[in-house]
């Protein structure tokens, strides 16, 4: 670990400051603002991993506190609980010299519920539903489209079959709304993660171990059931108009089927270690995978399989 020539007191004033400064940035620099609001996390992650939580959790409230002074206490909520919860638990879990999936994880589900928390808040300060609110912005930038198209003279049926095409998507994306955030919070995770490992490394302190190789990764078996049982879920809530089953069933659906997608895809990688494919042609596959609706298909129930039946050993024996 660095050694640090400044005082613990100094040390937390600087990092809440630079705290501060980067949730500042992130508002007032409308481009350059988006990609160092990744780094929002980091000095909450370093103080709590050098000084303990409880300045972590002192320098969080201090930097919310004088981001709603500037910016207003909505835009600094987001920003507290986007990245400084995080930030919060991911030192704390490095300071416990936990594992590296032990700290992603962590990670993501605090992030996870500080997103529901977020909605909830700005649901009730602005009186409406932010996310229905977001999918109808959606939905009528799709159909501002659809009305230039018009204006510039496309065949009306044209038109109306791109409309067909995408309205489902639209009325899917309602019942979506958990699977969004678990997206949402994936990738707060993901960037303070990243990032704190990168600023790690700069300062000589010391971060989890790596992760394991990706031809390496596997999930529970528990996403197998959750994807049968789901994908019924979806059938009868969807011949019987039970909403509520149908809202969870297609959630659960697609969770479950992309952790099988990820399973898959690391299956894939496994085999292309065994026979030595080169790196350019696996991501060639993986990319003509991604693009095309049935092999993504395809690899994502391979991968829900292999959590039971687990091909990479009968790899490994051959």
């Amino acid at each position: 670990m660095m050694k640090s020539n400044v005082t613990p007191l100094v040390e937390g004033g600087l990092l809440t400051a630079i705290a501060v400064i980067l949730g500042l940035a992130t508002v007032y620099l409308p481009i350059l603002g988006l990609a160092i609001e990744f780094f929002c996390a980091v000095p909450i992650v370093v103080l709590t991993f050098r000084q303990g939580e409880g300045k972590g959790l002192m320098s969080l409230t201090v930097s919310f506190v004088l981001l709603a002074m500037f910016v207003g206490p909505i835009l600094a909520m987001r920003i507290a609980l986007s990245f400084g919860i995080c930030g919060l638990i991911l030192g704390y879990c490095l300071r416990r010299g936990l594992g590296a999936v032990k700290c992603f994880v962590a990670t993501l589900v605090t992030a996870f519920i500080a997103q529901v928390i977020a909605i909830g808040l700005l649901t009730t300060a602005m009186g409406m539903n932010v996310m229905e609110t977001e999918i109808s912005a959606v939905k009528e930038s799709f159909e501002q489209t659809f009305q230039m198209y018009e204006s510039m003279g496309v065949d009306q049926e044209t038109i109306s079959q791109a409309r067909a095409q995408v309205e489902p998507t639209l009325q899917l994306l309602g019942f979506l709304m958990p699977t969004i955030l678990m997206l949402m919070a994936v990738f707060n995770a993901l960037a303070c993660y990243l990032t704190s490992q990168w600023i790690f490394k700069k300062l000589r302190l010391k971060f989890a171990e790596p992760m394991p190789p990706f031809a390496e990764w596997r999930f529970p078996i528990i996403f197998l059931y959750v994807a049968a049982f789901s994908i019924l879920g979806v059938y009868w809530g969807g011949t019987r108009g039970w909403d509520l089953l149908y809202t969870i069933s297609i959630n659960a659906t697609f969770i479950s089927m992309t952790v099988g997608l990820l399973q898959g895809l690391s299956l894939l990688s496994c085999l292309a270690d065994r026979y030595n494919v080169s790196k350019l042609v696996r991501r060639i596959i993986f990319v003509i995978i991604i693009l095309n609706m049935m092999t993504l298909e395809i690899v994502a129930f391979t991968g829900l399989f292999d959590m039971i039946f687990d091909y990479r050993k009968k790899i490994k024996r051959e």
